[in-house]
């Protein structure tokens, strides 16, 4: 893909969408995506531990780790800019058996994280930190599905419309992160 193309997609994913994306392409998201931070992925998987069913069906689902602000008057949500992925590593490979079919955040991934992605055909996605003004531009519908009391940590549905994101790992492995910097090192 060039660096001036960008692919709509629509989420939550199906297992084409999900499959079909490369590490390094821009795309901007229309449709539901989760939000759910640390504190709500140490209940989901208590839940688990339990033996009972999740509060939300994540067959499909996207999930971008955010813990929005406040909304203004008049606002869906506040800021709504990442947080690092990689405090949710430790329950991501659960998750993914669960059905989770994409995760939005910034930073990297734990080895394992990434085999149970290829393994499942998920990718990773980052939003650029530090802008979580504009990014919340882009979510027009703020929903709290479970976990209320976690406010801004709580598993929450997002309506969104062109929600700008890069692939940074794809399904089968291919990482940005490991490429982008493999350039440099040759220099």
């Amino acid at each position: 893909m060039s660096g001036d193309q960008v692919k709509h997609i629509r989420a939550p994913f199906d297992d084409i969408t999900a499959r079909s994306l490369r590490a390094g392409d821009r795309v901007l998201i229309s449709g539901v995506i989760l939000a759910a931070r640390d504190a709500a992925h140490k209940r989901l998987m208590e839940t688990l531990d339990r033996g009972e069913p999740l509060p939300v069906d994540l067959r499909g689902a996207v999930v971008y780790y955010v813990g929005p602000s406040p909304a203004k008057p008049g606002q869906p949500i506040g800021a709504a800019g990442p947080t690092t992925s990689g405090r949710m590593d430790a329950y991501t490979p659960r998750l993914l058996d669960q059905g989770l079919r994409g995760m939005i955040g910034k930073g990297y991934r734990k080895p394992e994280v990434v085999e149970a992605m290829k393994k499942h055909g998920v990718p990773y996605l980052a939003a650029v930190g530090g802008a979580g003004a504009l990014i919340a531009r882009s979510i027009k519908k703020y929903t709290v599905l479970a976990y209320e009391d976690l406010g801004p940590e709580a598993v929450a549905a997002m309506e969104v419309e062109d929600f700008p994101a890069i692939v940074v790992i794809d399904a089968a492995g291919g990482n940005r992160y490991e490429s982008g910097q493999a350039l440099y090192r040759r220099l």
